[in-house]
């Protein structure tokens, strides 16, 4: 009986050292991905914007709301993958001009590395787009590095630098700035008196060239994004290069409702990873060499005890 039991509490004690590193380092790893089922809604102010309102022919100055609607495909994800639509949904509260700017875009990313995959429908304005780089969250353990991060109205990946270490609400954060140099995203038509050019009637052909700055607050342990602000910069340019007017210019952040949203779920995720990586483990690891040692006791005292 007591060999039997040495054995019994030596091979559970084994089980649970062994299983300790393998959740550590692999199963923490497989379990934390983002979500499939994702839902949330984000909100933007922008004071003193300006933008040129199709309704009005001319550009309106208002403070936006901005409205982002993220939710998830599920029939789409797998194991290595998941597929998120947002919806953006642009207002003027000064000037009471509802939905001046609605937009969407259909992504597929890496569940784990938050790396862009070229699948299941991924387009911008329901347009096909080739995506790259990160979107929507950087990877889990964050590094104080360059990462190359996709933005939707350039259609392009740029650089997002880390910059420095920051607290949010007293949640340690990385900072990290994408610049995006100016870039050409359409071409269209509009009356030439509209755009205050005199001596030509009728139409004129114009180019919407956009740049901006993009500042992240992202939660290292998650790669988790908790605060952002966005710097946009659109003008309306006829083809001979003069800027004729303002498009949408704007320097949107986070409400402080949507930062207190979204740092408690990366609270949430860095104390789950936490538990993991970590806490589990460890208790694994305690129980493992417990019953081990009073094993090796139980089989040091049964010949004794059956003398």
């Amino acid at each position: 009986m007591g060999r039997i039991s040495t054995l019994v509490l030596i091979g559970f004690g084994a089980f649970f050292i062994a299983l300790a590193p393998l959740l550590r380092f692999w199963a923490a790893d497989q379990i934390i991905s983002a979500p499939a089922d994702q839902f949330g809604i984000s909100r933007l102010e922008a004071k003193n914007a300006q933008y040129f309102s199709l309704q009005d022919l001319k550009v309106l100055t208002g403070d936006l709301d901005i409205i982002v609607t993220t939710r998830g495909d599920v029939k789409e994800a797998t194991s290595d993958r998941v597929v998120w639509d947002e919806a953006t949904v642009v207002n003027d509260v000064t000037n009471k001009r509802p939905q001046i700017d609605i937009s969407e875009r259909r992504s597929a990313f890496d569940r784990y590395t938050g790396v862009a995959l070229n699948c299941c429908g991924s387009s911008v304005e329901k347009a096909p787009v080739t995506l790259e780089g990160q979107v929507y969250k950087f990877p889990f353990d964050v590094e104080k590095k360059t990462y190359k991060v996709f933005n939707a109205t350039a259609q392009k990946a740029f650089d997002a630098t880390f910059v420095r270490e920051d607290k949010v609400n007293g949640l340690p954060v990385y900072v990290f700035e994408q610049t995006v140099p100016p870039t050409k995203t359409e071409t269209r038509s509009a009356p030439a008196n509209v755009l205050g050019i005199t001596g030509t009637t009728g139409d004129v052909q114009v180019d919407r060239w956009y740049d901006g700055k993009t500042t992240f607050w992202i939660e290292p342990v998650t790669g988790s994004p908790v605060r952002q602000e966005v710097q946009r910069h659109e003008v309306l340019k006829t083809q001979d290069g003069v800027e004729r007017s303002a498009a949408f210019i704007a320097t949107a952040k986070m409400t402080e409702k949507t930062v207190d949203d979204l740092v408690k779920g990366a609270q949430d995720g860095k104390n789950m990873i936490n538990l993991l990586r970590n806490t589990i483990p460890l208790v694994l690891l305690v129980i493992g060499v417990v019953l081990v040692v009073a094993g090796v006791i139980v089989g040091r005292r049964a010949p004794a005890d059956a003398g």
